[in-house]
């Protein structure tokens, strides 16, 4: 994996790209036993994913479940549709052979409707702990969410709760998803859970996300997930319950197994997080069971530590207008107290500089020039004094921006369809004038997502002129214009009209 800085109009982002000369040939996968574990695909199938994209998905979601071995002791998946209304496909416990959840999958609908993520996520936090679903008590749990990164309402407060729950997040985004939001909503770290990529290159993640998700659901042996640079979440199978006994678990840094820590948890657990660790540090961890009914073996592991984390590590320049930008970065984090920002437009030497408290990741910046570039430089400045710098580039919009490319429509007698491509900036809204030579003059007003109008009433023979302007929060946008002819009905020609600008 290759990681780039993109900025394109005003965007910054940090992506990672995944190179491949070409791809391997599907040949038969070797089967993925010793798992247990439910795992839940949240499929986008609203309106705002086209019908090959859909169908793209439904292969990427078989190629990636195919090598598991299904049943009530193994692996068990179910689909649920993000739409204007969420429903289940078909519950965890239906489709137990790889054949017939293969003919399950393909035989998937999208519904189409709006895109209500945030319903769907608190959908799936009950079905997923649901035995109505399918779902089991105590096996790891899985969301995979595959998205084209738009959503209509708020997704953070459900997928919170989803992940409190101990649900293992992973985030496939095929559009141009908002990294910071995504990150957030994915478990962590957001390089393992989450991947932005091609709807047509699906296949180059799938092993790797395949072999993310084996390991948070296998089953017999002790293995950590949610790696942090201080904390990680060790899971076990159920071995007692709280009646039977109970669990010791030890943990030391491999390379000072004298600073050993001690922690026991009831016979009912099957996870426990351990924190306040060493970044970049590898501990040797021992799960040992201690019951009085049976003997159970020890279980070990070793788990590295991530690097501690650095901000800014990502900048994002959105919301661009002709005199202000949102500014935005992440992650945020306790060892910083506050943030500088400072910006400057290019060429030039003049700067100004915002401050903003370490618990914010976020600022707009105003009173900027229109159609100027400028240069936005975030710094972390750390409670032990050290400080971390990042910039990115942005451009405020054109004042007053325009509409493009205003055309019309034959579409009937005395009719025409007005169309026009959007106007830069965050539109409120259009307003499309038609002054009639013959006939009074009209206005429509519609919203920002509308592109088009029916023109009626417009006599034939008649020239007749049309204007549509975009407007802003505190202003018109320019308005473009076009006359357009009335050619006048012919007794050969009927009701048959053609126009010309």
């Amino acid at each position: 994996k290759l990681s780039q800085q993109v900025a394109v109009q005003g965007w910054v982002h940090t992506i990672s790209l995944t190179t491949s000369l070409s791809l391997p040939l599907v040949g038969p996968q070797p089967s993925i036993s010793n798992s247990e574990g439910d795992l839940l695909f949240l499929l986008d199938s609203s309106g705002s994913v086209s019908y090959y994209e859909f169908s793209r998905v439904k292969e990427f979601m078989w190629d990636l479940v195919r090598p598991f071995t299904f049943g009530p002791k193994d692996v068990q998946t179910s689909i649920i549709h993000i739409s204007t209304t969420p429903t289940m496909e078909f519950p965890f416990d239906r489709y137990l052979s790889s054949g017939t959840l293969q003919q399950a999958i393909r035989d998937t609908q999208q519904l189409m409707g709006d895109t209500n993520t945030g319903k769907a996520l608190s959908y799936a936090k009950e079905k997923l702990f649901s035995g109505e679903a399918g779902a089991r008590p105590d096996v790891p749990k899985v969301l995979v969410w595959v998205t084209d990164g738009f959503s209509t309402d708020d997704i953070s407060e459900p997928m919170q709760l989803l992940k409190d729950m101990g649900v293992t997040v992973f985030i496939v985004s095929t559009g141009r998803g908002n990294y910071l939001e995504l990150s957030a909503a994915a478990s962590q770290p957001p390089e393992k859970h989450l991947h932005f990529v091609d709807v047509d290159d699906l296949p180059i993640i799938t092993e790797e996300l395949r072999d993310a998700i084996r390991d948070v659901i296998q089953a017999n042996r002790l293995h950590a997930v949610d790696i942090t640079s201080s904390s990680f979440r060790l899971m076990w199978p159920e071995l007692l319950s709280q009646e039977t006994g109970y669990y010791t678990i030890e943990y030391a840094p491999r390379g000072d197994l004298a600073r050993k820590r001690t922690k026991q948890v009831s016979g009912a657990h099957t996870s426990l997080t351990l924190s306040n660790l060493a970044p970049e540090t590898t501990y040797e961890v021992a799960l040992i069971p201690e019951s009085n009914v049976h003997y159970f073996p020890p279980q070990t592991t070793r788990v590295t530590t991530l690097a501690e984390e650095i901000s800014p590590a990502q900048v994002l320049i959105s919301e661009s207008g002709p005199h202000s930008f949102h500014v935005s970065w992440a992650p945020t984090l306790e060892s910083v107290m506050g943030y500088q920002i400072l910006y400057g437009p290019l060429p030039g030497n003049s700067a100004k500089l915002l401050e903003v408290d370490g618990k914010h990741n976020s600022t707009v910046v105003e009173n900027l020039a229109p159609n100027t570039t400028y240069l936005v430089t975030v710094t972390a400045v750390y409670k032990s004094g050290k400080e971390k710098s990042l910039s990115a580039k942005a451009c405020t919009q054109e004042e007053g921006s325009k509409v493009r490319h205003l055309r019309f429509e034959d579409m009937g007698p005395n009719t025409l369809k007005a169309s026009w491509d959007s106007a830069d900036g965050k539109v409120l809204g259009y307003r499309v004038r038609c002054r009639r030579q013959t006939g009074p003059s009209s206005v429509i007003s519609v919203s920002p997502q509308i592109h088009s109008v029916l023109l009626t009433d417009l006599a034939s023979g008649t020239t007749n002129k049309v204007c549509v302007k975009p407007m802003y929060k505190n202003q018109a946008g320019k308005g473009l214009c076009r006359m357009v002819h009335m050619q006048p009905a012919t007794e050969a020609q009927g009701y048959k009209h053609r126009q010309r600008a």
